[in-house]
């Protein structure tokens, strides 16, 4: 019995190896080639566009991509909005922006190629061509992703890693999906650019973990700034830069001012708090070669993370809602 019990475990795990593997394996860069051949240059004019018109949309796109993939896998089910029959992930979270861009984008390649490429897919593509337009390192996108028929709220609000927590904590959910700690490393180098509301990181301002006093982890010069932006009686809806000497340029300087005692926000700083990622923050703030070609990569892995594919979901025409 026991034999068995084993045998139908393994059969069971290789099923659902074979399984991730074969969707994964459907992913391919060329995707498109026959049925949309333009489509990466559809998506990269408009992103300039959007650019030029906002600074922070290439750290908005990033962030809704983070969100994506971390709630069911990357399947777009993060742009969906909420209606009579479907409660959206982005409801009760005010950081997410960018979704206009997206749409923008959509149009663009409908009048080209239409019911064709998934809006998966769009953002996928947007947020390369985001982060190689404001200086950051380019990769090769796979595609074939299908998108999500639904959504799911209530793991939104849970699955995506938290400004305020520990770092064994936070590594917890890069584990949950399959990522490991040199990908949270990575990845968190994406706070390179864009910014942050004062309600993320005030704690730290000024009754650190209910000490009544600030994080002593933080520069006192920068903290000294930073609560001119977020005064204590503030309602927390101001923003700052996470890196304030190069905010819209996507470099390595994260990691320096990590050593700076310049992270913004808590989970940024608790990089430092542990030898098993202090290590690869010098690596990277010494090597920005180093820190672009993991960046790239942990990038590629998290595009791969339980994609529908095949005839699974479908190809919305509207980014924003199922069809029918």
């Amino acid at each position: 019995m026991a034999s068995t019990f084993f045998l139908l475990n393994v059969v069971f795990c290789v099923v659902a190896f074979v399984g991730c593997v074969s969707a994964t394996a459907q992913l391919r860069p060329h995707f498109y080639r026959k049925t949309c051949p333009n489509v990466s240059r559809i998506v990269g004019k408009v992103v300039k566009q959007a650019l030029l018109a906002d600074s922070r949309i290439a750290a908005s796109l990033l962030h809704l991509n983070f969100h994506d993939c971390f709630v069911n896998g990357c399947d777009g089910s993060v742009l969906l909005n909420t209606t009579a029959n479907l409660m959206g992930e982005r409801t009760n979270n005010t950081s997410l922006r960018g979704f206009d861009v997206i749409d923008d984008i959509k149009a663009a390649v409908e009048n080209a190629c239409r019911g064709t490429v998934s809006c998966a897919d769009i953002l996928a593509i947007a947020v390369e061509r985001s982060i190689a337009m404001s200086g950051g390192p380019s990769w090769s996108v796979q595609l074939g992703r299908r998108d999500s028929t639904t959504a799911n709220p209530t793991l939104a609000k849970t699955a995506f890693p938290a400004p305020n927590a520990s770092l064994s904590a936070n590594l917890k959910k890069f584990q949950n999906v399959g990522l490991l700690i040199t990908d949270l490393v990575a990845l968190s180098g994406a706070h390179t650019i864009g910014r942050a509301h004062c309600a993320a990181f005030s704690h730290r301002l000024y009754n650190f973990n209910g000490t009544g006093n600030p994080d002593g982890t933080l520069n006192s010069c920068y903290r000294s700034a930073l609560q001119r932006t977020c005064p204590q009686s503030g309602n927390g809806s101001s923003i700052a830069s996470f890196d304030p000497g190069t905010p819209n340029t996507f470099d390595n300087n994260y990691f320096v001012n990590l050593q700076k005692h310049l992270g913004l926000l808590q989970s940024d700083q608790e990089l430092l708090s542990s030898s098993s990622t202090i290590s690869t923050v010098k690596d990277y703030s010494r090597s920005q070669e180093d820190f672009f070609s993991n960046f790239s990569n942990s990038m590629i892995k998290m595009g791969n993370l339980s994609p529908l594919t095949g005839t699974s979901g479908e190809i919305r025409l509207n980014c924003g809602k199922v069809n029918g």
